[in-house]
């Protein structure tokens, strides 16, 4: 129940965002539900005046299609054939008192009938609205399909009845497609209405965005709720549920977290006769609780193939995620110019600032504070799962945090800053690029979310990383033929920064350790760095060095000798320009003992001494650039 609880805290701690419309990055819109609130797409916007005469309509564009409406338990369960409707906002068969009049098809009875008497008791109890006043009045003349055909919203046949489906008999008689039959896929009939109220006097606060709506339906509905029972969350007794809420993920998902509504099989029975026996859940709370999840999910979580990786905590809701990588927490730190700064950070001044953006997140925290991780999935269209859960002391977690951000370290140059351009920072990858790494860029999003989740817990909890991956990534990176050159080099960055977490080494180059591995990677650097500088720029085919880097990492010696054979041509037209990097092989080959030159298998550690290697003879090259430059001026 923990994570219950956590979730209904944060609702009560953010009251003041409840009703309160908020974008995501792609514009799309998001709130805080209030209780008995769901969100469901609309397809046509009916506006009417205060008197209730009709006034307009619109087709509504699918941005701006999310509205939230209120619900009772009824309607956010409804399924199948079963009449349940939505107290204002609802499906065309419901709103529509001339709905059978126009050719629409009902199973049994008409669900009008039910729709309209819920919304008559609304209007004229005490805690009614002039605006649902307004629509009651309207929608009570029965006449709203005929006022959307005339104007031209929805469509009739040659017989005076709806078109159900958009097909060659419809366009021959109509002509150009409508509007409504690209918004509405499945027919008119299935249109879902939402309502407005106009003044010709202010422009009044939209209906499914007006808070005295909101809190009018909650005091109204509170009359409906179930006898008190114990709440397992809170430990007070309330008006208890057994209908719990789904559209967890998104407005389309039927999943549910909590469900009990097997009364004839053997989901619980046996070991109790009845759902609330096994817990109990009041409705408030279960309505706070997932409306606290949605709201979340929408602000910070991250979805990937319907799996969500959620974060926040109970006081402070921006928490840095683990899933992300060193760059993402660096850079929200940083604001404006600050952030092209990243391009002059050494390796020790990076981690620092990294070190320096967690410990922020101290300041912001109350003592007492708590930081929750959560992972969520569907095995089936009708059940979500915890996967994973953690409640942990902020000080704990931010102190995982770090460790993993400063000992799965290593340079990259994948990332692209706000100006599309590409930086190098030094830190830990984000899971979603080690599952990429892991499988390649074509792994389906199963395999990707799999592999996220499987890491978080290295993250938080210090596991180790597990084998099969680090053998995976490894073997990917030793075969840059395999793959595109900018590939391989995220590949191989991000290998070296697992290998790193393993072994402890450091991203400089260590010219002290004789460790057969180590020196095997130091060789093939320097064959790849010669041969590249002997075939200049303009040449843009792999060394033999990378072409034979996967047969080298099965059989080092064997393989080093076909690489050294092939350098011969390439020292030779380098002439004295090369000397230093043939000294250098042999003085790398000089520090290896004699029994260890053989082909036994290398192990990671030779591409944590070849990355190094390489990077080590890079930098020194543009030191040497630059300083024949600032001579030549």
């Amino acid at each position: 129940m923990s994570w219950l609880l956590n979730l209904y805290d944060t609702y009560q701690s953010n009251l003041d965002r409840v009703g309160k419309v908020e974008k995501k990055y792609n514009g799309q819109e998001y709130t805080m539900l209030p209780i008995s609130h769901t969100t469901q797409n609309a397809h046509i916007e009916v506006t009417v005046t205060e008197d209730g005469e009709f006034h307009s309509a619109a087709v509504i564009n699918k941005s701006d299609a999310s509205t939230l409406i209120p619900c009772t338990e009824d309607s956010a369960n409804r399924a199948g054939s079963k009449i349940a409707p939505y107290p204002l906002h609802d499906k065309l068969s419901y709103v529509a008192g001339d709905f059978v009049a126009y050719g629409g098809k009902i199973k049994k009875e008409e669900p009008f009938t039910f729709y309209i008497k819920r919304l008559e008791e609304w209007a004229e109890s005490s805690f009614s609205t002039l605006k649902v006043k307004s629509i009651y009045n309207y929608l009570s003349k029965r006449r709203l399909i005929k006022d959307l055909v005339e104007k031209r919203i929805l469509h009739l046949d040659s017989d005076g009845q709806l078109i159900d489906t958009w097909d060659k008999k419809a366009e021959a008689y109509i002509g150009e497609k409508p509007p409504i039959f690209s918004t509405v896929t499945s027919g008119q009939t299935s249109a879902f209405i939402r309502f407005n109220v106009y003044s010709p006097d202010k422009m009044l606060t939209k209906v499914w965005k007006d808070p005295n709506m909101y809190d009018s339906f909650i005091r109204y509905y509170r009359d409906f709720l179930s006898d008190e029972d114990y709440c397992y969350v809170t430990g007070k007794r309330m008006p208890a549920t057994d209908k719990h809420a789904n559209k967890i993920r998104n407005a389309a998902d039927k999943a549910k977290l909590i469900s009990a509504n097997d009364t004839s099989g053997f989901t619980f029975r046996g070991r109790f006769n009845k759902a609330n026996e096994v817990a109990n859940i009041s409705y408030e709370v279960s309505q706070k609780v997932h409306n606290a999840l949605k709201w979340l999910i929408n602000r910070q979580g991250k979805i990937v193939d319907q799996r969500v990786f959620l974060v926040w905590g109970n006081d402070e809701l921006d928490i840095p995620d683990p899933v992300n990588d060193s760059y993402s927490i660096f850079t929200t730190s940083l604001t404006g110019t600050e952030k092209k700064e990243i391009k002059s950070y050494t390796h020790e001044e990076f981690a620092g600032e990294v070190a320096k953006a967690i410990d922020g997140y101290h300041n912001n925290l109350t003592t007492s504070a708590n930081v929750n991780i959560l992972i969520l999935d569907s095995a089936t269209t009708g059940r979500l799962a915890v996967l994973y859960y953690r409640n942990m002391d902020k000080e704990i977690y931010l102190n995982k945090l770090k460790n993993w951000h400063s000992t799965c370290v290593w340079e990259h140059r994948y990332r692209k800053n706000g100006e599309n351009e590409f930086v190098r920072f030094y830190g830990a990858p984000a899971t979603r690029d080690i599952a990429l790494a892991t499988y390649g860029p074509r792994a389906s999003e199963k395999m990707v979310k799999g592999l996220m989740e499987r890491m978080i817990p290295c993250i938080i909890d210090g596991r180790r990383i597990p084998l099969d991956i680090i053998k995976s990534v490894f073997q990917r990176a030793s075969n840059p033929v395999s793959m595109e050159k900018w590939e391989w080099e995220k590949t191989l960055s991000i290998t070296c920064a697992l290998i790193n977490k393993q072994e402890g080494n450091d991203v400089a180059l260590d010219i002290e350790t004789n460790d057969r591995d180590y020196l095997f990677g130091r060789l093939l650097a320097v064959a790849d760095v010669l041969e590249r500088r002997a075939l200049g720029s303009d040449e843009t085919r792999s060394s033999n060095a990378i072409r034979y880097m996967n047969s080298f990492s099965k059989h080092p010696a064997r393989t080093w000798k076909t690489i050294q054979e092939s350098l011969q041509p390439y020292q030779a037209r380098l002439g004295t320009k090369g000397l230093y990097l043939s000294k250098l092989i042999d003085e790398v080959a000089s520090k290896m003992n004699l029994a260890d030159f053989n082909n036994k298998p290398l192990t990671g550690k030779y591409l944590l001494g070849f990355y190094s290697q390489r990077h080590d003879l890079y930098q020194k090259k543009e030191k040497n650039n630059e300083a024949e430059t600032a001579s030549n001026l």
